[in-house]
């Protein structure tokens, strides 16, 4: 969220809407973080456009606490989208979604076409959030957009694979990681997430459209976990279970077609990002 203000508020203004008490801006507004009052915020401001960014983001904590999961991800697209329904229609929506929808996939790369088959409760809840922006589109017409985001990584983001192997590495020189390190991810730079949310509400037709969004780059989990040590700590060394994690598809890359027929281009490089997500580990160290 904090990187999609920072980039809008170039050219717009910019209102933010979170958790934190004591965040200090002219345009902010706090809420519940178990029963926001979003009906309020659209009564009063009517915006021309809503990014939700808000929400759970991890599989594993979705299987320790699914019912958290389901209101953080299911029941405030509902609730953030009726009051949008009810005080200023023509607001469009972008639902920040997941390729947690897919599960573990017929084939690849995954287009926007191949069946929804999630297998961990953050998968489907994210699944029904979607559902929830098509029948908001479909009866009410309230422009929606939702983007399956694959791995997202970067300054700030302090979850996934990156931020995990940061945790474990900070007091052992053997990190032990589920898989055999032959399982892939799709990696996109949040700063490219920002320019791909850009060529979206610059290009969508917010009929409910649905858009991949990732770099179209299979990467297996050793190469990226050996390239994050080659930068952050060289002496790290990385050991696989052999065991699956729960929740966890094995292979993933996306169709980025849909996307790139909206101008869009990747700009940071898996090395290059890495690089400063390290420089940002250590400042906060």
């Amino acid at each position: 969220g904090s990187h999609a203000v920072r980039h809008f508020s170039k050219n717009h203004t910019v209102w933010q809407c979170d958790v934190v008490v004591d965040y200090v801006t002219p345009h902010y507004m706090q809420v519940d973080a178990t029963n926001a009052d979003y009906a309020s915020i659209f009564e009063t401001y009517h915006f021309d456009l809503c990014i939700n960014c808000s929400g759970a983001a991890s599989v594993p904590d979705s299987l320790i606490n699914p019912q958290k999961d389901f209101m953080l991800n299911v029941v405030n697209v509902y609730r953030q989208l009726d009051a949008i329904r009810k005080y200023t229609t023509k607001c469009r929506y972008i639902n920040l979604s997941s390729a947690a929808v897919y599960g573990n996939p017929e084939y690849l790369p995954i287009d926007e076409k191949h069946a929804l088959e999630p297998i961990s409760p953050y998968g489907l809840h994210k699944k029904m959030a979607e559902a929830i922006c098509q029948l908001f589109y479909d009866n009410f017409k309230i422009p929606t957009c939702s983007l399956r985001i694959f791995s997202a990584y970067g300054a700030g983001l302090q979850k996934q694979l990156f931020w995990d192997l940061y945790q474990k590495s900070k007091n052992n020189q053997v990190v032990s990681l589920f898989g055999t390190g032959k399982e892939t991810r799709d990696f996109i730079h949040v700063l490219d997430v920002i320019h791909a949310i850009d060529s979206v509400i610059n290009h969508a037709a917010f009929t409910h459209d649905i858009v991949n969004v990732a770099s179209g780059q299979e990467l297996t989990i050793k190469e990226v976990a050996e390239t994050f040590f080659s930068i952050y700590d060289p002496k790290v060394q990385v050991l696989f279970q052999h065991q699956e994690r729960k929740g966890d598809p094995s292979n993933w890359v996306a169709d980025l077609s849909k996307l790139h027929s909206y101008g869009f281009q990747g700009q940071v490089n898996l090395f290059e990002g890495l690089t400063n997500y390290v420089k940002w580990l250590q400042e906060i160290e």
